[in-house]
């Protein structure tokens, strides 16, 4: 068996063989009760260092390094950690092994809320990088969007920057002029042997907009016809959709059921009447300005009715005198007076027949109900005589 000092002398020439390989690294071998497991070794470390088991210290009476030899690089340590040759003294440490730390997710990537059309950016903050990469994916449509300092996909609103003052710790994801299908899930993604991965949510809302090709019209229906109105609203989220008439009267539903206002996509009127002739509002909202209105106008139509307040009407002669009747119908009925049988009367020296006047809408007159088509017609008879005296006639 060669002396110690023969050892020593074989192994700096296995080191001095392979000093040129300093590119690939050597794993240093396992060292159990200041021997070493299979005698002189070469394997790969860490560190990225060469490392070679020499064998034992001749100078461990005298107080070298102790136990075993290791070389890394031009560098002689005992098994200790006490350098015995080459390199600068350095003190005992308990290993050599390099930890090298993982990259890890400092912080969670925040939900986002944004109105459609608004930008946005979603931040992925990492340690321990070194020479990994991040990337953002949108994880609904399996879509790479960015792989470190690079866009890979083709969506001209995508682009990502990083915090040039945190050591390049946050990636940030930025999406312009954000549409409806942006919303999902984000995933920031580390490539390590398993990957690691966390999420972030975009949740993309829309103010209401009133679909007109699938909502209903100004309509024109039958005094005692049943009535359905339509609106349709699309947003997100979704739109409620609630009626109310245009002057604020209430609405009503069937002669049972009236109400200050009707939520839902349709309104259904039983047996309408003439009182429910008017402009109904179909408004949109779901939170997100600006609320949307459309305006519906209901006309019923309906035959025409005379209404007489003064059915006797007296005055001394020579005097002026005035009479007046009602009508309602929809559409607006053709009136005239006439006396008696007679032919109709036109203005002239002793009558003058006063224009129509649209009068107050939905009111009790005289017991009789008048709709949103109520007129008042005058008829005046100047300086009246005996022979005037004599039924005149409202016709329509």
């Amino acid at each position: 068996m060669l002396p110690p000092s023969w050892l020593l002398i074989g192994a700096l020439l296995v080191l001095t063989a392979t000093a040129g390989e300093s590119t690939n690294k050597i794993i240093l071998p396992q060292i159990l009760n200041g021997g070493v497991s299979g005698g002189i070794a070469l394997g790969k470390h860490p560190s990225g260092s060469k490392t070679v088991v020499l064998g034992p210290n001749p100078n461990n009476a005298a107080g070298g390094g102790g136990g075993v030899l290791v070389s890394t690089g031009n560098t002689v340590v005992g098994s200790n950690g006490v350098i015995v040759s080459g390199g600068v003294a350095n003190a005992p440490t308990s290993n050599l092994n390099t930890v090298v730390e993982e990259p890890e997710f400092t912080e969670y990537i925040e939900n986002v809320t944004v109105p459609a059309g608004r930008n946005v950016k979603l931040g992925c903050s990492v340690k321990n990088l070194g020479s990994y990469k991040v990337a953002w994916m949108h994880f609904e449509q399996s879509a790479i969007l960015t792989v470190h300092n690079h866009v890979i996909t083709r969506n001209p609103r995508i682009s990502v920057t990083h915090d040039k003052h945190d050591r390049h710790r946050t990636w940030y994801l930025h999406i312009n002029n954000v549409h409806e299908e942006d919303r999902g899930r984000y995933m920031c993604q580390i490539n390590t042997v398993t990957a690691k991965t966390q999420f972030g949510y975009l949740n993309v809302v829309v103010p209401p907009n009133i679909d007109d090709s699938l909502s209903s019209s100004d309509v024109i229906v039958r005094e005692g016809a049943n009535i359905s109105l339509r609106c349709r609203a699309s947003g997100s989220p979704r739109p409620i959709i609630k009626w109310k008439r245009d002057d604020n009267s209430r609405i009503a539903i069937n002669k049972n059921h009236i109400v200050n206002e009707w939520e839902g996509d349709t309104l259904e009127i039983t047996r309408i009447s003439r009182l429910d002739m008017g402009a109904y509002l179909c408004i949109a909202s779901n939170g997100v300005p600006p609320t949307v209105s459309k305006r519906i106008k209901v006309s019923v139509d309906f035959p025409p009715m005379l209404l007489i307040p003064h059915q006797l009407v007296g005055a001394p002669e020579g005097f002026n005198v005035t009479i007046e009747c009602f009508t309602e119908a929809h559409p607006t009925s053709l009136n005239y007076w006439t006396r008696g049988e007679g032919p109709i009367i036109h203005d002239s020296h002793k009558y003058n027949v006063l224009p129509a006047h649209h009068g107050f809408n939905g009111h009790l007159l005289y017991g009789l109900a008048l709709g949103r088509e109520r007129n008042q017609w005058q008829l005046c008879i100047r300086r009246i005589r005996f022979d005037s005296f004599h039924l005149y006639t409202g016709q329509k």
